[in-house]
């Protein structure tokens, strides 16, 4: 890329960004151009004059008709490019004090937001309640509708016909939702896809408790699926372009949260309607996931449209108006357009000489991507061979298989979905602290050992033990799934491909999972009726396993990595990433955790990672050297603290 290497201590090429020169490959040359343009998406008002900032910004508000607020727009501008240093702006642009206020309220006080602001997030909340609800209207229902549609009996064909029904909502989304919601958003706008979608989780979901025979079931779950799958491409962007930048990863982890809360809805609904008649409870069960697409489809009516979509339509006045009721102050509102302004051109620069198509060709032939792609499909793989999907469609029968009571199968189903939902909290503080990576390597043991003893539970004699350790079994599974493999993958998929490829990976991904999740839907009745509930239990037990060794070789860290280090981290040959797996991760791990020597070091993959490693070597060395030398000397407490402090900051500079 233009500079020479330098060299390590051993004389080995080393890239100063990234990675030892052994480690990098070459990328298509379109990727490598537009990894500065990337850069500059963090920033791209940074390292422009006053005097070129301001003309920009004169010229802004001619072409988008928006004069009127230019005062305004020259000082969101010079904001915009210098966040922390509002304060030092001087000349005409300079803040009075009540703006000054707003900005550091901004910071206090985050969740001080427009009541329209809090009625977006509500709106999206409710979508994703609905996303969860749709999935267990026939997780109650699997008991009854079978015998009602004439496919109850034990034959293979019956048997896949139950899982197609399951599945119909997830097949309509994989091979439709999924791809019409990029051509749809373009058209109607994030409200108006929104607002189509809810009603496709509306009429279908209320004719599925209407229906006689099974082919009508599954073409009401079909349409269902269309609209959920659109729905999901499209809610957890709209509330991101909404937001501002304090809360939108809050807001993006939510989608996962309230999703279980839409499960835990759905179980608490199959548990109170079953008492009533035998012939009406199961059509109840599949009609009531109606019920939150009401308030999604009037409430969405009432919130205003994304402000950045409006931009990428060149609408700019009307931005402006939907902007003003999404934040607290006119000042705020002007800041924002003009950042979302030029990160939109730099997007043009990005996106410029390629189509829809092309990109898609790129994830598997262009290196860098492919990468991606492969660590994407992993994670989303993954979610679905960890199995918490077959217990969200048929946990009511696996628990009436493992010999409860229909009513005991729809209690322990209301236990799984609740403690699906709880321990979906913890994500939102374990996803940022330990990491993507380490938190699936931590979680699928877990998940295997305990779907695995769920299983084997079912050996023992029938009576109040067995179920009650089967349910105990089925829960710890949950807790271990909701805060690891539940809120990783979209997450996950989401930041791991360049911008210029984003929307179709990420595409890509969420056709794989739900692709996947009916594939497990039809397979499983069939499964349950072949080897029972040990032998399904113990054959998801061993894909855990299988994911948990996919993710160690294929998978890696993306915590708290800038776009620039992500280039490097997937310029990683594959085989080279699995060789230091193998043969360095895996034996440091031995030795720190197995034998506990604390003195077992991991050398970096990465040359940035070293850095970070040898600056806190150097600065724990000072720290001690510092102490020691305090001691010896007498020196004062306020002293030492102002000459470690000194001493340390070459170290503290490289990482800042």
């Amino acid at each position: 890329m233009g500079h020479s290497p330098d060299r390590d201590s051993g004389g080995t090429a080393v890239d100063p960004k990234g990675l030892t020169g052994s480690h990098i490959e070459q990328t298509a040359s379109n990727l490598e151009a537009n990894r500065s343009l990337e850069a500059k998406l963090k920033n791209p008002l940074e390292g422009l004059s006053r005097t070129e900032l301001l003309s920009r910004v004169e010229i802004f508000c001619a072409e988008k008709n928006l004069t009127e607020h230019l005062p305004l727009f020259r000082k969101g501008a010079l904001i915009a490019q210098s966040p922390d240093d509002y304060a030092s702006i001087t000349g005409p642009e300079a803040l009075d004090e009540e703006e000054k206020a707003v900005l550091v309220k901004e910071v206090q006080h985050k969740w001080r937001l427009p009541a329209k602001l809090f009625l977006t997030i509500a709106t999206c909340s409710i979508g994703a309640a609905v996303q969860g609800w749709d999935q267990t209207g026939t997780n109650g229902a699997n008991l009854f509708f079978p015998e009602y549609y004439g496919i109850g009996g034990d034959s293979a064909r019956e048997r896949i016909l139950v899982g197609l029904i399951n599945a119909g909502p997830y097949i309509g989304s994989a091979f439709i939702g999924c791809w019409l919601s990029d051509p749809i958003n373009n058209w109607i706008g994030r409200r108006g896809v929104i607002f189509v979608s809810a009603h496709f989780c509306l009429w279908p979901v209320i004719g599925s408790a209407f229906c006689h025979t099974w082919p009508q079931q599954l073409a009401c779950r079909l349409l269902m699926g269309i609209g959920m799958g659109v729905k999901a491409s499209t809610v957890p962007i709209y509330a991101a372009e909404n937001s501002p930048a304090s809360i939108r990863g809050a807001l993006v982890m939510s989608w996962q949260m309230w999703t279980a809360f839409g499960i835990f809805l759905g179980t608490a609904f199959n548990l109170a309607v079953y008492h009533t008649s035998k012939t009406i409870n199961w059509r109840l069960m599949l009609g009531a996931p109606f019920i939150p697409a009401v308030p999604l489809l009037l409430l969405i009516y009432l919130c205003p449209e994304s402000p950045r979509w409006y931009m990428k339509k060149n609408r700019y006045p009307e931005a402006w108006k939907s902007m003003v009721r999404l934040r607290n102050h006119p000042l705020q509102v002007a800041r924002d357009m003009f950042y979302i302004h030029s990160q939109l051109e730099v997007e043009h620069q990005l996106l410029a000489g390629s189509n829809y198509a092309q990109r898609f060709i790129e994830l598997f032939t262009v290196p860098r991507v492919r990468r991606a792609s492969l660590a994407a499909f992993t994670v989303m793989i993954a979610q679905q061979m960890c199995g918490i999907n077959i217990i969200a469609f048929y946990s009511t029968t696996i628990f009436k298989e493992s010999g409860s009571s229909e009513f005991q199968a729809l209690l322990s189903s209301f236990g799984f979905g609740l403690v699906n939902w709880v321990f979906a909290f913890p994500a939102f503080w374990t996803i940022d602290t330990f990491g993507r990576r380490s938190l699936l390597l931590f979680t699928f043991p877990q998940m295997m050992w305990t779907l695995l003893t769920a299983g084997l539970c079912t050996l023992m004699d029938m009576g109040t033990a067995r179920t009650a350790l089967v349910a105990l079994f089925v829960f710890l599974f949950a807790a271990f799934y909701s805060p690891g493999e539940g809120p990783v993958p979209f997450t996950y998929s989401a930041e791991v491909f360049p911008l210029s490829h984003r929307e179709v990976g990420m595409g890509f991904a969420v056709a794989t999972c739900l692709f996947w999740a009916s594939v497990l839907g039809i397979t499983f009745p069939f499964l349950l009726d072949s080897v029972g509930t040990v032998g399904a239990f113990g054959l998801y037990a061993g894909f855990n396993l299988v994911a948990f060794i996919a993710i160690f070789l294929f998978v890696p860290e993306t915590k708290q990595k800038t776009l620039e280090e992500l280039d490097y981290v997937f310029a990683v040959k594959t085989s080279q990433f699995m060789k230091y797996q193998c043969t360095k991760a895996l034996p440091w791990f031995i030795k720190r955790w197995v034998f506990w020597r604390r003195n077992a070091q991991l050398e970096p993959l990465y040359e940035f990672d070293r850095v970070k490693l040898e600056a806190e070597r150097e600065r724990r060395a000072e720290q001690t050297a510092g102490a020691l030398a305090g001691t010896a000397t007498g020196v004062d407490a306020a002293g030492a603290a102002d000459e470690k402090k000194t001493g340390l900051g070459h170290v503290n500079a490289p990482n800042a």
